[in-house]
């Protein structure tokens, strides 16, 4: 199933030190090759750059500076989308940020719905269903407790207790049926 390149911000709206911009999709790359100047303006094609690497430069609309940045690249599978994904780390402005989102709009992408890069994880089989519903309870967490636990079923806790249940469980059908009950 082909599925479009989404956009969103991907950390709070509010006056802070750093916003983040997060692409996700088969257009990632692309996106961001249109969009972003390495130092001293040269054009640096991050869709030549290797997964799990960080790039200094800036983000422009046409000849439009928009902010000084650094972009993370991750391609699928490895990401958390499993698809290709590009993190833009830009400061933490609201306008700032909103007007790197319009552009990487501008330049291809649609707007993610909300807990759709988390639902592009379960899809591909990167996270299972216990862990895509973990993921809005560690944001939720109001306390340590709800948090520990939260953090524990992402990282697969519930899902490890049901799988050695349903081998238990296949394993006592077996051996009730090789004994003919």
């Amino acid at each position: 199933m082909k599925m479009n390149t989404i956009a969103a911000i991907a950390t709070a709206m509010s006056s802070s030190g750093i916003g983040i911009v997060r692409i996700s999709g088969e257009e990632s790359f692309q996106i961001i090759d249109r969009i972003f100047k390495g130092k001293g303006k040269r054009v640096k094609r991050l869709s030549d750059e290797k997964s799990h690497t960080i790039h200094y430069g800036f983000i422009y609309d046409g000849e439009e500076l928009i902010d000084e940045v650094l972009v993370l690249l991750m391609r699928g599978p490895g990401s958390y989308t499993g698809e290709d994904t590009v993190e833009i780390d830009c400061h933490g402005g609201v306008l700032v940020t909103k007007k790197i989102l319009e552009t990487v709009l501008k330049y291809g992408a649609r707007p993610a719905e909300p807990g759709e890069f988390t639902k592009r994880a379960f899809l591909s089989g990167r996270i299972d269903l216990t862990q895509a519903e973990a993921v809005i309870d560690v944001i939720n967490a109001k306390n340590q407790y709800a948090l520990k636990s939260s953090v524990s079923q992402l990282d697969g806790a519930v899902s490890k207790r049901v799988r050695a249940l349903r081998e238990r469980d296949d394993y006592i059908s077996y051996c009730l049926y090789r004994i003919g009950t």
